[in-house]
């Protein structure tokens, strides 16, 4: 793995090269022209970080246990004796 380190803020952060197709990089540099963001990698990570934080709460809220499930699990708890 191909990693370096920057200053971000007092501390250290490590970095990595990850490769996209050329074309797919020239559309983000058109895209972000204009914008807040100053390199494509900058907005790369940003597009990143919103959807690894989106499939981390979504996979949070399909493991949490729905009312009808606990109701369930609370009433086999019952005929077992542990309730």
């Amino acid at each position: 793995m191909d990693t370096s380190s920057s200053r971000n803020g007092g501390r250290r952060a490590k970095y990595t090269t990850v490769s996209i197709p050329v074309t797919l990089y020239n559309r983000i540099k058109q895209l972000i022209e204009g914008t807040g963001f100053t390199s494509v990698s900058q907005f790369v990570t940003y597009v990143l970080r919103e959807i690894v934080a989106d499939m981390e709460r979504e996979r949070l809220e399909s493991e949490e246990v729905s009312e009808e499930e606990r109701k369930r699990i609370i009433e086999r708890l019952k005929r077992l004796g542990y309730l």
